[in-house]
């Protein structure tokens, strides 16, 4: 299982869609996403509660605490949203210690509320664990001893039962709407193959749920199986991570192959580069180049499986060797190519690409 996290403009998409496929039921959901190629005409055309509602505007970066620090922006006509956005698009901001610029943002309608809950599920080794708390918000840490916690073993639904000790302290009336709440939610969760979701805080808007901050993560393995279900889903990079051209070039390579070319550098001046067959077994590699006490030394991760044609593998190595060759300072360099069986991959063939390019960089 690989957890990758997805924009909250993807979260919600995907709450809304399938809540009602799997409930019968529709959530008042309304959000657009904004980034630097939005025409805010066309936007305005396409969805046009933005000309009708007072707006919320927040960056969709991956980070969270964007409410105290100011990064969010309550009760605005859309003129505001779109002066909000243009001052701060592509402008470098500080969270949690890493800088990058901002590129997404999200508007949403403005929803006055009184009541803030909490909602978190997240998948474990044997199961999963659905927590809920009615003291939900920015102050959910100054709270936590209120959250309460359920955990649902792997094959088990969610049952009335489990549920009842998290929504005991409820209000009568709107009990039974947050315990049906949960098991849909529940439902969804295991239907669409996430990894984490978070609701912080959800509020009723007519008696109705409706999430205002929302986080997902998918398993990025099962995508296989859920690609029509998920849509045109991104798989963002962290907040503060820019690909670098090499990267990119194996991501380009990656995103039209039916295999899978996986490259990230993790220091440029490292000493010791992988190349390995098998996503587990390039894990495996990396983790013991660390054991061994020389993770400072690592310059890469790399994988590469399902089948790749040899001329993929041969791009793909011309790549790894040239990063790896790229600063010479008259030290030693390995560069560790591994595995044996991966999957259905054709592990001579692949060789073949590797050794193809390695004899390409000798008689350079």
């Amino acid at each position: 299982m690989a957890r990758k996290k997805i924009r909250e403009y993807d979260s919600k998409r995907l709450l809304k869609e399938h809540f009602k496929r799997l409930s019968g039921k529709e959530l008042p959901i309304k959000s657009a996403q904004i980034t630097a190629s939005t025409d805010f005409t066309e936007l305005q055309e396409k969805e046009p509660w933005l000309s009708s509602s007072k707006l919320v505007v927040k960056p969709d970066m991956l980070f969270g605490k964007r409410g105290k620090s100011g990064l969010v922006a309550l009760n605005l006509d859309f003129a505001q949203v779109v002066s909000f956005v243009k001052e701060r698009l592509g402008k470098e901001v500080e969270m949690s210690g890493c800088k990058g610029p901002i590129t997404t943002f999200i508007v949403e309608p403005f929803i006055p509320h009184n009541e803030e809950f909490y909602l978190n599920i997240v998948s474990e080794r044997l199961g999963n664990s659905i927590s809920f708390s009615e003291c939900g918000g920015i102050e959910i840490e100054d709270n936590w001893d209120k959250v309460k916690t359920a955990f649902v073993p792997t094959g088990v639904s969610l049952t009335s039962e489990i549920v009842a000790p998290l929504v005991a302290t409820l209000p009568l009336e709107i009990k039974g709407e947050i315990e049906e709440f949960l098991k849909v939610v529940f439902t969804l969760f295991q239907d669409l193959d996430f990894t984490f979701l978070e609701m912080n805080p959800f509020t009723l808007v007519d008696g109705k749920p409706y999430p205002l901050d929302m986080r997902g993560e998918l398993d990025d393995t099962a995508a296989f199986k859920n690609f029509k279900k998920w849509g045109d889903i991104e798989f963002p990079l962290p907040f503060g991570r820019v690909m670098s051209a090499t990267e990119s070039f194996i991501h380009g390579l990656d995103e039209k192959t039916s295999a899978s070319l996986k490259f990230t550098v993790l220091n440029p001046k490292g000493r010791i580069w992988t190349m390995v067959a098998g996503g587990g077994a390039s894990v495996i590699y990396a983790d013991t180049v660390g054991d061994l006490g020389f993770a400072s030394e690592l310059g890469n991760y790399a994988e590469y499986s399902g089948a790749p044609k040899e001329e993929e593998v041969l791009q793909y190595a011309r790549v790894v060797i040239d990063c790896a060759t790229a600063n010479p300072d008259d030290q030693k360099r390995a560069l560790v190519i591994g595995g044996g069986i991966a999957n259905f991959t054709d592990v001579a063939a692949t060789f073949s690409g590797i050794i193809r390019a390695l004899k390409e960089k000798v008689s350079l």
